[in-house]
């Protein structure tokens, strides 16, 4: 019989620092432990649930004493949804630890030279930034352990509990199967959470069922809301399986409730996932798309369609990533994992000609309609990775690139990428990145050929760990 291992408990553990994806991190007699929810200036007894060498990982089991560093979170869900991890630091000091991680990236990881970096892009609202968010409706809800002790409490003296297996709300962190039932949340601006709330209150009055995400059945699926800065707005309800009375009924509510909408969807999800990306959401009120705009560029979001979440911060990470570029009009532009084609329209006036590539047709298809949209006629889009498209015959059609934007996902360019831009060696190469931490091994490998001159942060979602980063590189000489 194996022996039971004893949990190695740490009492009264200073919190030092801040750590890479939001862990905080101690020493403790020349080891690092990584902790999570805790803040710089917190004392705290811990148990380690992986102990190496030179460092280990716990989870704090006490608080000793609160780091004045502490604010109290805004939000009455903070600690038990999964989202906003970072609530209770002042935004200052959210901004301040950002950008000691980008550059502790850069510098650990990267192991390259650095020119200053210049000062993170913080939001000028820290509140309702998101234009898009999306609500799942379940039969299950997360239960934090404090009410849980309580109705544990209340059942032995005899109370029936009742579970009502109707919620509205974001999936619990780590549970596929649960929600936190959510009253108000503080990502989008209303009507977000008054939609959200009606619709519940609708299917549980008429008697709606919510999803079983773990036995796959069940009407009432998912939401999504998308509110354009130009006042429109979008929702699309999904269900779990047809019903036209039931549907409709709850359409028709929803477009009497609610005037502002001026485009209302729905979309019938049979499968086992909640992905919509291989469905055809049907159009029930409006146009089937919302029109958003950074300056005076037009961009036309369709349910599907992938948009920079925050729009006023997006304005501002491309108009970094132009100035980055330093474009004067001659250039040809490179617009690696375009998207729907956002980015190279942004920097369009400023360059002689766009080349877009990107593996997704839906998104080379919104990237054509965009530019159409926008009358920009020197943009070209192409669907197919970039290793394989950009060959002598391209460049012979195209034109070699002066300028390569890149933004690729948050894995970071494929290695065979980063090869073949050693091999355009065009001379200005401008990163965008969602994860420092990839973009630092691909610079790493670029740095073969460049050098990096430029290098700006920004913040995207306030109250989480989440940063972007924008990088220029130039050719190095001979």
């Amino acid at each position: 019989m194996r022996k039971k291992k004893i949990p190695v408990i740490l009492e009264d553990v200073l919190v030092q620092d801040y750590a890479a994806e939001g862990k905080s991190l101690a020493r403790v007699e020349g080891k690092v432990v990584f902790i999570e929810n805790t803040v710089p200036g917190d004392v705290v007894d811990i148990r380690l649930y992986k102990s190496k060498k030179d460092w280990a990982e716990g989870t704090t089991i006490r608080f000793k004493q609160y780091s004045q560093q502490r604010e109290k979170p805004f939000c009455s869900h903070f600690g038990v949804c999964g989202g906003c991890q970072w609530q209770m630091l002042p935004y200052g000091q959210q901004l301040k630890y950002k950008q000691k991680q980008v550059l502790d990236n850069l510098t650990r990881i990267g192991k390259l030279q650095l020119p200053e970096m210049l000062p993170i892009a913080g939001c000028a609202e820290d509140k309702y930034y998101r234009n898009k968010i999306e609500y799942t409706f379940c039969t299950k809800r997360f239960i934090p352990e404090e009410e849980f002790l309580q109705m544990r409490a209340r059942q032995a003296e005899g109370e029936e509990i009742e579970d009502g297996g109707a919620y509205a709300g974001f999936h619990a962190k780590g549970m596929f199967d649960k929600v936190v039932e959510i009253d108000k949340c503080y990502l989008q601006k209303e009507p977000t959470n008054q939609l959200r709330n009606a619709i519940a209150a609708f299917a549980k009055k008429n008697g709606y069922s919510f999803y079983n995400i773990r036995e796959h059945h069940g009407f009432l699926r998912t939401m999504m809301i998308r509110m354009a800065s130009t006042g429109e707005q979008m929702l699309n309800i999904v269900f779990g399986y047809e019903d036209k009375a039931k549907r409709e009924a709850l359409l028709d509510y929803v477009l009497k409730q609610f005037p502002s909408l001026t485009t209302l969807l729905y979309t019938i999800n049979t499968k086992r996932n909640d992905s919509i990306f291989d469905l055809d959401p049907q159009v029930y009120f409006g146009k089937g798309y919302i029109i958003e705009k950074l300056e005076d560029f037009q961009f036309k979001i369709s349910p599907k369609s992938f948009f920079q979440t925050n729009t006023r911060q997006a304005e501002r990470l491309y108009a970094i990533t132009r100035d980055f570029a330093e474009l004067t009009g001659q250039q040809v532009v490179y617009d690696l994992y375009c998207g729907t084609g956002s980015i190279g329209i942004f920097v369009s006036r400023m360059a002689k000609k766009i080349v877009g590539v990107e593996v997704v047709p839906e998104a080379i298809a919104d990237a054509k309609e965009n530019a159409a949209l926008n009358n920009i006629q020197h943009a070209s889009f192409f669907t197919g990775d970039v290793t394989d498209i950009c060959n002598d015959d391209f460049f012979a059609a195209n034109g070699r690139p002066d300028v390569i934007i890149t933004d690729p996902p948050r894995a970071g360019m494929h290695e065979k990428l980063v090869k073949k831009l050693l091999e355009i060696a065009a001379p200005t190469v401008v990163y965008v990145s969602c994860n420092p931490a990839t973009q630092a091994r691909d610079l790493q490998l670029l740095s073969e050929k460049y050098n990096v001159t430029k290098i700006q942060p920004v913040d995207m979602f306030p109250h989480t760990h989440h940063i972007e980063n924008v990088v220029q590189l130039k050719l190095k000489a001979g």
